[in-house]
């Protein structure tokens, strides 16, 4: 019995490591080109966002190769956000406040403001970023280079993760782990299947006509996850949607804290994993793999004189180490949370059945003072 724990242990931690290897040389920065000049409108939705507006404006404008326009929607903002625009606006004819109308019935409040936003852009490429994002001078044009060169319509990066709290640096990493370890993005590249959508609701870059013409944020209106369900809209019209490497390229604070952690990924979780028989394979496959090594390699070496099952339970370990390291260095995360990977799953999982659990008994998802109930 302890031998079929060992080898389903082995074989569940080293599937996400070859697919993350596999990945890797697929998941690359987009390259430069200078040749390129493309028009490009930074749209940033903005709801409380006094704290670092400023910084995401400045960063936008500073990129280079490029004409931007960078047009900030104020989403009913309860503090200086809209005063800190406004006064920029009128020190840099690039930037633009625009207000936000009243929020429709059955809209999310992301989705809305980057619809207004579309509407409200002058420019071809639309760049969609979030407030607490800062974009690197060549950011935009080389995203717009990387869609020109893959043909995609939509394209999208996971930034470089600041992370400050041990929550944080347990967790949010978890985003490179998952994308990398279950979403083969070599077979991506050949389908516009939704059964390969993904993305990071962050960053995404768009071509006006197409986004218009599939709908845009309008077709994901309920929706509190963009990260997945935008790219999973474009598939469904039979368009094509990329990813790449931009971890040089932007940075981002996510969350701020342990219960801005919980929250903000619950929000997310049931347009995620955290649907029924989805989130039970996960939960099975990621404790198999990434968590119940760890508890048995110390018993197996005390209680156990066979080395072949003291060395099978180490490479468990190591396996289920690896692919996370991996991602610690590709990625710049935190060390800490390399070593704390199978509690970080645990966190992880906690947080998808929290919201599976809410949402199979009608409560709302929260977030920046509004209440979304589950379509």
């Amino acid at each position: 019995m302890i031998w079929i724990v060992i080898v389903a242990c082995v074989l569940a931690a080293a599937l996400p490591l070859l697919m993350m290897i596999s990945n890797l040389k697929a998941y690359l920065p987009p390259a430069y080109d200078l040749n390129l000049r493309s028009q490009i409108s930074i749209l940033i939705p903005a709801r409380n966002e006094e704290g670092g507006i400023e910084a995401a404006i400045r960063s936008a404008l500073a990129t280079e190769n490029a004409e931007v326009e960078v047009v900030v929607l104020d989403d009913h903002s309860e503090d200086d956000t809209a005063a800190i625009v406004s006064k920029m606006a009128l020190l840099d004819s690039r930037v633009r406040l625009e207000k936000a109308p009243e929020l429709p019935s059955g809209w999310c409040g992301k989705q809305h403001a980057c619809h207004v936003l579309s509407q409200r852009a002058r420019y071809e490429y639309l760049l969609f970023q979030d407030a607490d994002v800062r974009l690197k001078k060549d950011c935009a044009p080389r995203l717009v280079a990387f869609m020109q060169q893959s043909k995609a319509e939509l394209v999208s990066g996971i930034p470089w993760q600041e992370t400050g709290t041990w929550s944080e640096k347990m967790v949010i990493p978890l985003i490179h782990f998952v994308l990398l370890g279950f979403l083969p993005i070599k077979r991506m590249r050949l389908s516009t299947s939704p059964a390969f959508a993904a993305g990071c609701g962050q960053l995404f870059l768009a071509r006006k006509h197409s986004y218009e013409q599939m709908g845009g944020h309008s077709s994901i209106k309920q929706s509190l996850h963009d990260g997945i369900t935008l790219p999973r809209s474009y598939r469904k019209n039979g368009m094509m949607t990329d990813l790449c490497d931009v971890t040089e390229l932007a940075d981002c604070r996510m969350y701020r804290g342990f219960g801005q952690v919980w929250s903000g990924l619950a929000k997310n979780a049931t347009e995620g994993m955290a649907k029924p028989f989805l989130l039970t394979f996960f939960t099975i496959f990621l404790l198999v793999g990434q968590v119940i090594p760890f508890g048995i390699v110390g018993p197996i070496w005390y209680f156990e004189s066979c080395w072949g099952l003291r060395l099978a339970s180490v490479l468990a370990v190591c396996l289920a180490y690896s692919a996370r390291f991996i991602a610690k260095v590709a990625f710049r995360q935190s060390i800490f949370g390399a070593l704390m990977h199978p509690l970080g799953i645990l966190i992880l999982l906690a947080i998808q059945w929290y919201a599976l659990i809410r949402q199979g008994i009608g409560k709302p998802s929260g977030w920046k003072g509004r209440s979304y109930h589950g379509s």
